[in-house]
């Protein structure tokens, strides 16, 4: 029997060459990481703050750090990881633009995936019903979110270009398909490939 696999997941599994050397900051269960050292042999390390997802990691035989990413990497030299992820992890964080930097410091190459808050179902949760929105990538009322930032595909780009960080690639998508059309508006998430 074939496991059914996330999409964000899958789309990431392509993304990483066999044998990397992987660092998943905010890797909440481990089963990102846990997918990647099956399916890419990498050798894989998370930093969760969660203790609770802690033990989930540990449980799937991940090897992972029971830390915040908000206080820095400073245990890893520069460029000590092929691949540093931030799936779905950067919106909840204190600082960003640091954590972005360290993830870059300490990759070669960063991957962040993040809820697009340009999503056409945003927008009109927001414009027209004038709520918070509410969607499988933003599922939490505003009371309980764990998400501190919402920001969209055009924000990062223009993030990323004030900073000098090269884009290598960019993939919109939603639960089921990639959107080459308009991501800023049909995408409800989005991966960017980055580089220093």
């Amino acid at each position: 029997m074939q496991e059914t696999v996330r999409l964000d997941y899958k789309l990431i599994l392509d993304t990483i060459e066999k044998d990397s050397k992987v660092l998943d900051l905010g890797c909440g269960d481990g089963e990102l990481l846990r997918l990647l050292r099956e399916n890419r042999s990498v050798r894989g390390t998370g930093i969760e703050k969660d203790e609770k997802m802690v033990y989930k990691c540990v449980s799937k035989g991940v090897t992972v750090e029971h830390s915040d990413i908000n206080n820095g990497l400073s245990d890893f030299p520069d460029s000590f990881f092929d691949y540093v992820i931030l799936n779905f992890t950067l919106q909840q964080t204190k600082k960003p633009k640091e954590v972005i930097r360290e993830a870059l410091r300490v990759g070669k190459t960063a991957i962040v995936s993040f809820p697009n808050f340009a999503f056409y179902s945003v927008r009109y949760s927001l414009g027209i019903r004038g709520r918070t929105p509410l969607t499988k990538a933003l599922p939490y009322r505003w009371d309980v979110t764990p998400n501190l930032h919402y920001f969209t595909i055009k924000d990062f780009t223009d993030f990323c270009k004030s900073e000098s960080i090269a884009i290598k690639n960019f993939i919109g998508f939603t639960d089921d398909s990639k959107i080459a059309l308009f991501p800023n508006f049909f995408a409800e998430q989005a991966i960017f490939i980055l580089k220093k």
